[in-house]
């Protein structure tokens, strides 16, 4: 597979390995055939050194260097060598390439973008697709969290490896919901994105919602998909400032617990705990200027959902688990769920939820578990409408990638999510 991804060409190890069948040893297939994706730059000074014990353990050809191979390419060029040569009648090809899982080693972004990539098996019709299992070297860590792989590196990881690749290898199966996000806004407007979103053809499917805001013609698009969470609003500016911090000072935070200690004196300096006076009190709630439409399961019509007062961050939330291991819906009481016309949460049940945080305050006692978020919808697709009046932008993030998204008081901005058709199989810790 590492010389089909070298060469960028599937067929030449392939037919190299076919014509030198005759005459090798018969070999017994592995049972639990697995390839390991390292996010070096994650994990501190810990990467580079957990990618160096990991090729002793396993060996070299199987863990691959994000910052060399991209899960891309393997999808594209090292499983295709393997299908190649399955066709080919090698049964230990075949029976690798049915069994094998996928280790990742990253944070919830990484996670994602190994995600991505295998989900192209679906779209093209080439499963299986291998079941994924994480080691945490993010900052958050919800996705691991969610799937019982923990929240953080642990310090005595060269002890632990040898578990967690038994774990990873034998582990039970999963399944997990992912969004489809796509955002549509005036042409014209331009922004720089994060990896995890790439401009689409321009589209504009707006005429089946009742709106009477102007819609252009002439939009550009672009798309991407999360596991976790998509959100507009203050924590998306605390994030994306955050961000613009630590690329202009790469050294400033090299761990979790330093990013966090920075990131929490960050927040404060953001008007997310006290509202700049000069700031227009019209301002500081989203629903100024954010319309939300849901559709809720077994229904085809739109349904437009009052945003309550104050909320200057609104998010839809696919796990469990946000912020660093949190449960900001909380665990609502049965009888609460039936009067809102919600069930109860979880991860593969095709259904995301939407909820709000007001000032800092309010996101502080959410965040400790004093109190819940503020409900707001449960839904099996979303529409957001964002008509900017006088805000010039809005800050959005997804699965902690944020952007600044340009807005104009004359014409909206669209969001839509809706559920990826299939589901991302994860391995449980």
């Amino acid at each position: 597979m590492r010389e089909a991804i070298e060469l960028k060409d599937p067929g030449a190890p392939a037919r190299k390995y076919t014509d030198t069948t005759d005459g090798r040893e018969e070999v017994d297939p592995p049972e639990t055939p697995m390839v390991v994706f390292v996010n070096s730059r994650s994990g501190g000074r810990h990467g580079p050194e957990l990618t160096s014990r990991l090729q002793e353990l396993i060996g070299e050809d199987q863990v691959f260097d994000l910052s060399e191979v991209k899960p891309s390419d393997f999808v594209q060029y090292g499983l295709l060598c393997l299908e190649e040569l399955a066709e080919s009648g090698d049964v230990i090809a075949k029976v690798t390439r049915e069994r094998l899982r996928v280790l990742v080693a990253g944070g919830d972004g990484t996670v994602g973008w190994v995600l991505g990539c295998l989900g192209e098996l679906h779209v093209h019709n080439r499963e299986p697709v291998p079941p994924s299992a994480i080691i945490p070297l993010g900052t958050g860590n919800d996705l691991s969290r969610s799937f019982g792989w923990g929240g953080s590196f642990p310090f005595a990881w060269r002890s632990a490896i040898k578990s967690t690749l038994q774990k990873a290898a034998v582990g039970p199966v999963c399944r997990l919901d992912s969004w489809h996000v796509t955002v549509t806004m005036p042409e014209g407007d331009s922004l720089e994105l994060p990896h995890s979103l790439r401009y689409i053809e321009q589209h504009n499917d707006s005429q089946e919602l009742d709106t009477n805001r102007n819609i252009l013609d002439r939009v550009s698009s672009f798309e991407g998909v999360f596991y976790n969470y998509f959100s507009i609003g203050m924590d998306a500016q605390v994030a994306y400032g955050f961000h613009q911090l630590r690329n202009k000072n790469p050294n400033l935070a090299r761990g979790p617990i330093s990013n966090k200690l920075i990131y929490s004196g960050y927040s404060c300096t953001q008007g997310w705990f006290f509202t700049p006076c000069t700031a227009d009190p019209s301002l500081r709630g989203l629903r100024n200027i954010v319309r939300i439409y849901v559709k809720k399961v077994n229904c085809s019509e739109w349904e437009q959902i009052k945003i309550p007062n104050s909320v200057r961050s609104i998010v839809c939330l696919n796990l469990p688990n946000y912020g660093s291991g949190r449960n900001p819906w909380g665990h609502p009481k049965p009888e609460y769920l039936e009067k809102r016309g919600f069930v109860e949460a979880h991860l593969d049940d095709g259904l995301i939820e939407i909820f709000g945080l007001k000032q800092g305050w309010h996101a502080s006692f959410v965040m400790i578990d004093l109190i819940t978020a503020k409900h707001i919808a449960q839904a099996a697709a979303i529409r957001i409408e964002i008509r900017g009046d006088e805000w010039r932008r809005a800050f959005m993030q997804m699965d902690g990638e944020p952007w600044k998204q340009p807005l104009r008081g004359d014409f909206s901005t669209l969001i839509d999510i809706k559920k990826v058709p299939y589901q991302s199989l994860m391995v449980t810790g």
